[in-house]
């Protein structure tokens, strides 16, 4: 009994010692094979297979949503009272995108252009692309400040025509028009004039040239030298820096194109990518650890800094001329043309804009922008990109159609370019990210946990058989079974030596 009880133990203990080994070797090895997995599946590498195919094709559906700032009381700011403005929208666009001209270089650089177009959904929408609004007319009050230094005479021709062409400083257009453009004879008289003063022909909107184009040449690192460098940028459309500004911290492009990151991210460290939009960097603040339908995250939201002057945040003097904290003068990269771009509702500008005209509400959970980034993998889970643009406004002299308007900077309308993963695309991720990795986890504890257990229970069962083995011992002598006394060793009935020997006698 004592001997099975002995080899009990000790196959308890070899299960034991080789689960144990198991969990061990578990807990060593699976962060080194995740890691080889992510760096193997967030290379830009045709060999990556299905990661190859999210990068180039972007499954993940964008929308951007639009809200135009309608004006209430085109009359009295002509008259030089404070502009009242109401917002409209959204207006809700699906945005495909897609990488073509892929070419690999011996670099280990990658070089594509990203092609987008957008598609009105209605039923996202509150309006629709007929909705008639009444809006500054751009090419108005724009050009007439470009031209205010002209001399005189050429901008009494400029008004003269404006009445010819019927342009008034506000108009009444369709949201559709707004957006991607309608015809306009002005723009053809303008560039002769003026030639090269507006780069449009024939048609103009705020995003006539955004529909069915693409971003520019972008060439990004590969990461199959280096995952450290993967996405980042190399150049944009043959640069390694931008001209726009007046500095050389101003023109450099860092980051990514704004789609992925470098894997294993620490917190505190900030999210960079340039914007070929807003024509420059852009730097977010890591928030705080959080998650996205289970999926663990990092959040980076828009810094105060991001558009602070450059007397707030000496970094950004180079995108000077400024004007108060919270909104940028981007007219450099926009034709010269006053455009400035914020926040939504100025949201975390100088209180003065928001003072300066009638209808804004900025709110944080409304009008901050953030991206929720998978730190393991750099892969963006949920993303909510939110600008504003904004024009200056002012009575030019010589300019009749200016009227007596004080010099604001009118908000025109802000934007929202939203993406998430969701469906097939969520389930592999969320599979590949969070559960394998869990179980994993759980397994090597597990196989861990089991592994002393059973060589607990085996080292009991030995102490417990070498308790009871003198016991036994004594109870065998008592009851007559072999033990040490001479008795033991004659049968029953037998005689000693010493009696026989009498008995002869």
């Amino acid at each position: 009994m004592s001997r099975t009880r002995c080899r009990g133990s000790v196959a308890l203990v070899v299960l034991g010692l080789l689960l144990l080994a198991f969990g061990i070797v578990l807990l060593l090895l699976v962060p080194t094979i995740i890691h080889q997995q992510v760096e193997k599946n967030v290379q830009i590498n045709p060999a990556s297979g299905f990661a190859f195919e999210m990068w180039r094709d972007l499954p993940i559906p964008f929308y951007m949503s639009f809200y135009i700032f309608e004006v209430l009381n085109p009359q009295e700011i002509l008259a030089g009272e404070k502009p009242n403005i109401t917002q409209r929208g959204p207006y809700v666009y699906r945005e495909n995108k897609q990488k073509t001209n892929i070419s690999f270089h011996d670099n280990y650089t990658v070089s594509f252009l990203e092609y987008r177009d957008f598609h009105f959904v209605p039923e996202m929408s509150a309006g629709s692309e007929e909705d008639y609004l009444v809006v500054p007319n751009i090419l108005v009050l724009s050009v007439s400040i470009m031209m205010e230094h002209l001399p005189l005479p050429i901008r009494w021709i400029l008004s003269g025509a404006f009445v010819t062409f019927n342009e008034e400083p506000f108009m009444n257009r369709t949201v559709r028009d707004i957006m991607w453009g309608y015809d306009d004879p002005l723009l053809d008289f303008l560039n002769t004039i003026v030639p090269g003063l507006i780069p449009f022909k024939g048609k103009f909107g705020l995003f006539a040239d955004f529909n069915n184009s693409n971003t520019g040449l972008f060439t990004v690192f590969t990461g199959v030298d280096d995952i450290r460098r993967v996405q980042m940028m190399d150049s944009w459309n043959g640069l390694t820096e931008v001209t726009y500004w007046q500095s050389e911290q101003c023109n450099m492009l860092n980051g990514t194109a704004g789609q992925m990151w470098p894997p294993f991210m620490k917190p505190h460290t900030d999210l960079e990518f340039y914007s070929p939009d807003a024509c420059r960097s852009m730097t977010l603040a890591y928030q705080g650890s959080s998650d996205f339908r289970g999926i663990p995250t990092f959040r980076f939201t828009a810094p105060e800094t991001l558009f602070a002057n450059g007397t707030v945040y000496p970094p950004n003097e180079g995108f000077c001329p400024c004007v108060a904290s919270g909104v940028q003068n981007v007219s450099a990269c926009r034709f010269n043309a006053p455009v400035f771009m914020s926040l939504p509702h100025f949201y975390m500008a100088d209180p003065v804009f928001g003072q300066s005209v009638n209808g804004l509400e900025p709110s944080e959970s409304e009008h901050s922008m953030f991206i929720d980034l998978h730190p393991l993998t750099g892969i963006p889970m949920n993303v909510s990109i939110k600008f504003q643009v904004n024009l200056y406004v002012k009575a030019v002299h010589g300019i009749s159609q200016t009227g007596k308007i004080n010099p604001v900077i009118l908000p025109f309308l802000w934007f929202e370019e939203r993406g998430f993963i969701e469906g097939e695309v969520f389930d592999t991720y969320y599979t590949t990210l969070v559960l394998i990795p869990i179980i994993l986890e759980y397994l090597q504890y597990i196989f861990i946990g089991l592994g002393v257990l059973l060589v607990v229970i085996a080292l009991g069962l030995f102490i417990t058989n070498k308790r009871e083995s003198p016991d036994t011992q004594e109870e065998a002598t008592s009851n007559g079974l072999p033990g040490n006394s001479e008795t033991s060793l004659l049968h029953p009935g037998s005689t000693s030596p010493d009696d026989r020997t009498l008995n002869t006698s």
